[in-house]
C-alpha cells in the first residue's frame, strides 16, 4: 500500500492599494457637484420667475396712476384749469421736460424732475408693495387755453352735408370739416415694487 501525502494549499491574499475607496470618493464628489450645479439653477429659475412677476405686478398698478391722472384732468376740465400749471397736482401745462434726453435714465430723470411734485395715488404702497405715482403733461407748446396755445390735437373729423356732385362722400354733396377742441395729455406713471422693481408706463389721451 502506497501513502499519499497531501500538501495543504495555501492562498496569497493580493495587497489592497484602496483603489475601490478612491473611485467611490471621485462619484462621492462628482454626484455632490452635479447637485448642487442643479440646486443653483433651480434656484435661479426661480429668482427670475420672482421677478418677472414682481414686474408685471408693476406694470399692472400703473393702471391705478392713469385713472387717478383721468380724474384729475377731468376735474380741471370742470374747473377751467387745464391751461395752468399745477405742480403741486403734478400737472405740466406744456410738454417740455415729459421724457429723459438720450443717456439719461429713466430714473435719474424722474429723480431730477418729479421726485418731490409727482402725486402719489394711495399715499404709499398698495397690498403687493407697489407704490403708484403720476404726473402729466399738456401737449402744448404754451401755457394758457388750449385754443391760443400750440398744441397737439387729434385730427378733425369729416363729414358729408347729403348735397350733390361730391366724389369724397359717394355724390351726397360737399363735405364739411368740423373742428376738434380735444387736446392730447401724456400721463407719466411710475410704479415702484418690491426688490427695487421699477416700472415706467406713459399714455396719452385726448380730452
Amino acid at each position: 500500500m502506497i501513502a499519499c501525502k497531501t500538501t495543504p494549499v495555501r492562498f496569497v491574499r493580493a495587497a489592497e492599494r484602496g483603489m475601490v475607496l478612491l473611485m467611490a470618493l471621485i462619484v462621492l464628489v462628482a454626484v455632490m457637484v452635479a447637485g448642487i450645479a442643479m440646486m443653483r439653477s433651480v434656484d435661479t429659475a426661480t429668482l427670475v420667475s420672482g421677478n418677472l412677476a414682481f414686474q408685471q405686478s408693476a406694470t399692472y398698478a400703473s393702471d391705478k396712476g392713469v385713472e387717478a391722472a383721468l380724474a384729475m384732468l377731468q376735474q380741471k376740465s370742470t374747473d377751467g384749469l387745464l391751461g395752468d400749471n399745477d405742480p403741486t397736482s403734478g400737472y405740466y401745462a406744456t410738454f417740455g421736460g415729459s421724457t429723459p434726453a438720450t443717456g439719461t435714465s429713466w430714473q435719474s430723470f424722474w429723480d431730477s424732475n418729479f421726485a418731490t411734485v409727482a402725486v402719489d395715488v394711495l399715499p404709499g404702497a398698495d397690498q403687493f408693495g407697489n407704490r403708484v405715482l403720476y404726473v402729466v403733461h399738456r401737449q402744448c407748446r404754451d401755457s394758457g387755453p388750449s385754443a391760443s396755445a400750440t398744441c397737439l390735437k387729434p385730427p378733425p373729423k369729416t363729414t358729408g352735408t347729403g348735397g350733390a356732385g361730391s366724389d369724397l362722400d359717394g355724390g351726397g354733396g360737399g363735405n364739411n370739416i368740423a373742428g376738434n377742441s380735444q387736446v392730447y395729455y401724456r400721463i407719466t406713471v411710475r410704479v415702484a415694487g418690491p426688490r427695487r422693481t421699477e416700472s415706467y408706463v406713459q399714455t396719452n389721451v385726448a380730452l
